[in-house]
């Protein structure tokens, strides 16, 4: 901002770890004046001030976008390429054009309307990332809990799709779901060519380790 550089959007995702559900990106362009307290990487924040801080960021932030890219679209591509790809339609989503913009992690990506820089550990180092960090992991956690209401036993409401222990044994009860279940990732793995989604052979041995 002091380079002339402004209005900043800092960019982020939720959800590249999970078996289960879309990969969620976040672009958020703080207002200097307003910057809630108490920002900081969504992981390190309990689910009450995720709460909290992600209301106080859609009162206070000069723009908010959410974009997301759903399990089959990850299975077409890597989950590296959904993040970044969820990222710029986050930024496109915003209701204002930002002249620069700062991603979390070590990849710029690619097809951005405005500059940008990738900031290691940006969700702990900037205020924006760590914004956006928090409405793409509170969005994508109330995508999964609404998931869970319609699917009960899979427990996606407790876990929202990581490979928790009552995850891996309602897979190994009931089976994977098409197009929720994310099939490119152990213990997936679709064989090359497989039009139906199915388990790959190392499912039990893995959901059981």
């Amino acid at each position: 901002m002091r380079e002339g550089m402004a209005p900043v959007a800092g960019l982020d995702e939720a959800g590249r770890g999970p078996l289960a559900g879309p990969v969620v990106a976040a672009a958020v362009v703080l207002d200097p004046d307003r910057i809630p307290e108490g920002l900081d990487d969504s992981k390190r924040l309990t689910a009450e001030a995720r709460e909290a801080l992600v209301q106080e960021i859609f009162e206070a932030a000069v723009a908010v976008s959410v974009a997301s890219l759903c399990a089959s679209s990850i299975d077409e591509s890597n989950i590296l390429k959904a993040s970044l790809e969820a990222m710029r339609r986050a930024l496109d989503g915003l209701c204002v054009r930002p002249a620069y913009a700062l991603a979390d992690g070590r990849d710029i990506p690619p097809g951005l309307s405005c500059p940008c820089r990738a900031v290691v550990k940006g969700d702990q180092r900037s205020q924006s990332i760590a914004a956006a960090s928090i409405v793409a992991k509170v969005v994508r956690d109330r995508m999964m809990v609404r998931t869970g209401t319609l699917m009960p036993h899979y427990g996606f409401g407790s876990h929202v799709g990581y490979a928790t222990e009552r995850h891996r044994e309602a897979i190994i009860a009931y089976g994977p779901v098409t197009r929720l279940h994310r099939m490119s990732f152990s213990p997936f793995r679709l064989p090359c060519g497989e039009d139906e989604a199915a388990p790959g052979e190392d499912l039990a041995e893995f959901l059981a380790s």
